[in-house]
This record gives structure tokens, C-alpha cells and sequence, in this order.
């Protein structure tokens, strides 16, 4: 019997010395990256995306972990923007959709689908929502700046 339940022990143990915060706050859709951490931003390179607006992937070899969260760059200059602050590379609302944070939810953030204004990056679900928030960006920021602080550490599944 003891040999049959260490494994669900330990499994159990292990979760919940996870970082809670991950979950909740940034999108990790994507799984672990190879350093252990949860992966944001599906890989992509925040600093040439934020920079250059260039969807680029990131590598393995230029990873930085920021707040339990790991982030992939593709190269190490832009690893090293990063590190040296990464409130200005990283995408708003854990990079979930600013468009969903504006009505309560949290959906994933695609990279391709993405808009910087003053200086910060901000990502859509999708082409579709992408084109409606740019009906009107200011309204949609502006409800997503008022939402989030309600949201951020709620689980995705209770929105």
C-alpha cells in the first residue's frame, strides 16, 4: 500500500511547493522550459518584439528567469536588455490578452497579434480580437488597467 501511494505523495508535495503565483498571474500556456521553469510568451523574444515589433523565437541557450517565469531570447544582447530591466520588455498582464483582461478573463496572449503604446508591450488572443480592440486601444487599455488588479492573481479557470 505505502509503495502505491509514495508516487501520488510525492506528486502532491511537489505541486504544492510550486509556485503559485505562475499560474495565476502569467500566461505559461506553454508548459516548462528546459531550465524548470514555466515559459512565457510561447518562447518568443519580448526585447525584439517590443523593440523592432519582430516576431522572432527565442532559443534555450539565451534563457533568463524573471519571477519563477522563464523567458527565451534569441540572442544573448537582447537576454541582456532584459536582465537589466525587464518591466520594459515584458508583456502587460502576465502576457495574458489585454483585450479579455478588459472584460475579466484571461486568455492566452499570442505574440504575432501584438501592439506597443508608450513603451509597453501588449498582446491579443488572435487576429479577430486584435482588429477590435483597435476599433477603439484607449477604451481597451484603459478597462484593462481598471481590471487587472482583480484579475491578476485569480486562476483562470474562476473567470
Amino acid at each position: 500500500m505505502f509503495i502505491k501511494t509514495l508516487p501520488l505523495a510525492i506528486a502532491a508535495l511537489t505541486l504544492a511547493a510550486a509556485p503559485g503565483f505562475a499560474a495565476d498571474e502569467y500566461n505559461i500556456s506553454t508548459g516548462p522550459a528546459l531550465v524548470g521553469a514555466p515559459l512565457a510568451v510561447h518562447g518568443f523574444d519580448t526585447v525584439a518584439l517590443s523593440t523592432l515589433n519582430a516576431v522572432t523565437r527565442g532559443s534555450a541557450e539565451h534563457t533568463v528567469v524573471h519571477d519563477g517565469v522563464a523567458y527565451y531570447f534569441a540572442s544573448a544582447m537582447s537576454a541582456e536588455k532584459f536582465e537589466a530591466d525587464p518591466e520594459a520588455y515584458m508583456p502587460q498582464y502576465g502576457g495574458f490578452c489585454a483585450f479579455a483582461v478588459a472584460i475579466g478573463k484571461k486568455l492566452d496572449g499570442d505574440p504575432r497579434y501584438a501592439d506597443i503604446v508608450g513603451g509597453k508591450l501588449y498582446l491579443f488572443v488572435s487576429e479577430a480580437v486584435y482588429r477590435k480592440y483597435l476599433e477603439n486601444p484607449e477604451e481597451t487599455l484603459t478597462n484593462a488597467e481598471k481590471m487587472w488588479p482583480g484579475i491578476k492573481s485569480e486562476p483562470v479557470e474562476n473567470l
